[in-house]
């Protein structure tokens, strides 16, 4: 069987199956990493204290990002199912007011969270690639691109800044996360099998068919986010913090060992 149901509708209609909770579910999910990534940033960052924030930057990036989607996908993971049976279940309900009453009334709570586990295996590590990275190469591309300190650039210098640090971002996420996307698809085609297996099937080469078109999508993606998350600030003349730079008091202590 090819897995496609001939009463299923394959119009153009088909394309928009789910449209409603695939929105909704990543518009909260959007809204809620961008917003917890900087409130644990606040939060580990005071907790690290000043030097040790900045020692060890990457390694607050990373647990900040993870922690932000971890509560994210929380969001994430009612809408997904819907979208999921909407898009793969012949049959089943076509829209989202009357899908999610549905599950609810048939599985309850567990039937909008049976897919948080392997959705948080998919998405954390994504993320943390995804803001670590970004973090990095903004502070990369002022100390070594940028032929002038970011407190002289214009606000349209420093959102060019921000895309090109998505872009570079998205590139290195969709690198990171083909493997588990490629398993997640062949699994969706055939939920029988397990994940040993559907990597075995596939082979090293079947793993990484088709990086080059989602690299350019998920950079592109990748980059509009950050430039929209850095205009919304930009517009609203919300806190942009610059580039982190060395503390004085570490600077004192690196002198002191020095002499």
């Amino acid at each position: 069987s090819s897995g496609i149901n001939a009463e299923w509708p394959l119009g153009p209609g088909a394309l928009s199956l789910g449209w409603a909770p695939t929105l909704l579910g990543y518009s909260m999910q959007g809204v809620g990493k961008f917003g917890f990534y900087e409130a644990f940033k606040n939060l580990y960052s005071g907790l690290m204290g000043e030097e040790n924030t900045y020692l060890y930057r990457t390694s607050m990036y990373l647990a900040a990002s993870a922690s932000a989607e971890f509560f994210a996908d929380i969001f994430l993971c009612p809408m997904e199912s819907v979208k999921v049976r909407i898009q793969t279940t012949p049959g089943w309900s076509q829209t989202l007011r009357e899908g999610a009453p549905r599950i609810w009334a048939e599985e309850g709570v567990n039937g909008f969270y049976k897919g948080l586990a392997p959705l948080w295996a998919r998405q954390i590590p994504y993320t943390m690639m995804k803001f670590a990275c970004f973090e990095r190469t903004v502070e990369v591309l002022y100390k070594y691109v940028v032929p002038k300190p970011r407190s002289d650039c214009s606000k349209g210098e420093q959102l060019v800044v921000t895309f090109i640090a998505g872009y570079i971002a998205g590139v290195f996420c969709a690198i990171v996360s083909h493997p588990a996307d490629s398993i997640v698809s062949k699994l969706n085609a055939n939920p029988g099998g397990g994940v040993s297996s559907a990597a075995k099937e596939l082979g090293l080469a079947g793993l990484w068919k088709g990086l080059g078109p989602r690299i350019i999508m998920i950079g592109t993606l990748t980059a509009l986010q950050w430039f929209i998350y850095d205009s919304v600030k930009v517009a609203f003349r919300l806190p942009r913090p610059p580039p982190p730079e060395m503390p004085e008091s570490l600077k004192r202590k690196l002198a002191a060992s020095q002499a």
